[in-house]
């Protein structure tokens, strides 16, 4: 094992030494031009992530962990931050963000450039950290915690776990892509960074987080129960080695079996008629006896009801009297015809004195108007009166309505 790592790390740092020049030259610029390098160079290098493209399309960048081991190494103020938690990430951003802005609009493009490189960086350097947080997570999750020894420091490996998924959600919830949206403004490359590529990412990293957590829950249950069961072990070895002497005892010879024994129903034993028995005869030929002395007479009869005689006579004429509101309408709609002029629904109401509210006679115009035939309604107008919500666009608030003729 210890060999393998050995031989792993010789290689990548002579990897580093090889490119050495090209790595520092991507540390200052933060990106390297793809078309200025081999394709086996790119290839080796992003399989033993030291470069790595933040999305597709993207320049070739350097990864968290060589980046970090420069800014140790050089002690470069300027691009050491310090990313305690999201909180400190995101007033990074939002600063370098605000710096970029002031630079392009007093028009000095050259510091504009230097705070779009850092602020890019940053952006990229937060989500990836992201990700690789993720990524660890899983790494831990799917070994089940294997590297230790214990269940109980698996359960507390579990909830450390669980303690940093719930902080980095917490830290997530804090970001208002509404406030990153007013910062960016009407600026593209602010725009494809604060709102296009954060947002995507932090959707998927919120998701898988999620799932992450749930995960653990469900390992922090087996955990448990697996102690459990080896506390109640640990505590019958226990017992025994205290009392060498103890023997069970035969639990079905009592009266009151333990529950812990007594886990299955009690069964009955098979049984069966011994018809060569001559003991049992006489019972036998009295079961015979009776299951043939089977009596018709003492079964139940049902009496038959009679047929009772049918009278069919006419049936009786009734009328169902029309509604009064429809009737009104109908006069309406005839007043109109006369009047040969448009006529208000409220004021035909108002001037007949007629004894319904303004909403059902409204209510009942349209539906009167709308349930004509198509013969007839080609000759009438139906005009809605009223006025356009001053809030809700698309709805419109009828008051009145007006009926006329073609």
């Amino acid at each position: 094992m210890s060999s393998n790592l050995h031989q792993a790390g010789v290689k990548l740092l002579r990897l580093l030494g090889r490119h050495a020049e090209l790595v520092m030259d991507t540390y200052l610029g933060g990106s390297i031009d793809e078309a200025k390098l081999e394709p086996g160079t790119v290839k080796k290098l992003t399989d033993n992530g030291i470069l790595w493209r933040p999305e597709p399309g993207e320049p070739l960048r350097l990864s968290r962990n060589v980046r970090a081991l420069l800014e140790d190494g050089l002690k470069d103020e300027r691009n050491r931050q310090i990313n305690a938690n999201v909180g400190s990430a995101l007033a990074t951003i939002k600063t370098l963000a605000s710096h970029y802005r002031e630079a392009r609009a007093s028009v000095d493009y050259s510091a504009a450039e230097a705070y779009l490189a850092d602020l890019s960086e940053q952006v990229y350097s937060f989500t990836e950290n992201l990700r690789y947080s993720i990524r660890v997570l899983w790494g831990r999750i799917n070994n089940e915690f294997g590297y230790v020894g214990s269940i109980s420091a698996k359960i507390r490996e579990n909830e450390l776990a669980q303690s940093q998924v719930s902080e980095l959600l917490n830290g997530l919830e804090m970001i208002e892509f509404h406030d990153l949206g007013e910062l960016a403004g009407d600026i593209r490359e602010l725009r494809r960074l604060l709102v296009t590529s954060l947002q995507e990412t932090l959707s998927s990293c919120a998701q898988e987080l999620s799932v992450v957590q749930g995960r653990l829950l469900e390992l922090l249950g087996r955990f448990r129960k697996i102690q459990g069961r080896t506390r109640l072990l640990k505590g019958w070895l226990l017992y025994t080695d205290l009392h060498p002497d103890y023997e069970v005892a035969d639990h079905v010879a009592h009266k009151q079996i333990p529950s812990l024994f007594n886990q299955a129903q009690s069964l009955l034993a098979p049984a069966a008629v011994d018809v060569h028995n001559p003991q049992h005869e006489p019972q036998l030929l009295a079961l015979v006896a009776g299951i043939k002395a089977i009596s018709r007479e003492n079964l139940p009869q049902h009496a038959v009801p009679q047929a009772q005689p049918v009278a069919v006579i006419a049936a009786e004429a009734f009328d169902i009297p029309d509604n009064p509101l429809k009737q009104a309408v109908e006069e309406y709609f005839c007043a109109v015809i006369d009047s040969g002029r448009n006529q208000s629904a409220l004021q035909y109401l108002e001037s007949q004195q007629l004894p319904w509210d303004a909403e059902s006679w409204l209510f009942q115009v349209i539906g009167g108007f709308e349930g004509l035939s198509d013969e007839h309604k080609q000759f009438f107008e139906l005009e809605p009166l009223g006025e356009v919500h001053p809030i809700y666009s698309g709805n419109f608030i009828i008051r009145d309505v007006e009926v006329g003729l073609r």
